[in-house]
């Protein structure tokens, strides 16, 4: 009967030493990667589905912040009518302060509750 040499345990084991420390730090890294790609990125569309819950437009620009919540962007947004039957261009503009970065998007809003009557702005 032949048995290990206490030299042959001692290789056998920082191989598995290594091998163990290295699926760890690729799991870590995998981690830390995912992280990342949680992180969200503030974007035009967040100001658009608030807007769409609107009943009434009226031609104007707006700016503002986010808060706390995303306290590096700010936003503009202008709002025009672009028919006379209601329908309105909204253009935003979301704006990253430290790398100036920019988000930007036009939507159509249909919305004949806000329509021109002669010159005065009638609701229903």
């Amino acid at each position: 009967m032949r048995a290990f040499s206490l030299l042959e345990v001692l290789i056998a084991s920082a191989i598995f030493f290594m091998a163990i420390f290295t699926i760890l730090a690729l799991v870590s890294n995998s981690l830390r990667g995912a992280r990342l790609l949680q992180s969200v990125e503030v974007d035009a569309s967040m100001l658009a589905a608030e807007l769409s819950a609107t009943n009434k437009l009226s031609e104007s620009t707006d700016s503002g912040d986010f808060g706390r919540e995303y306290r590096d962007y700010v936003w503009r947004r202008a709002i025009t009518e672009v028919g006379t039957n209601g329908l309105f261009q909204v253009d935003f503009v979301v704006e990253h302060r430290p790398t100036h970065r920019e988000s930007t998007m036009s939507v159509l809003f249909y919305r004949p509750e806000s329509a021109q009557v002669g010159g005065a702005r009638i609701g229903r």
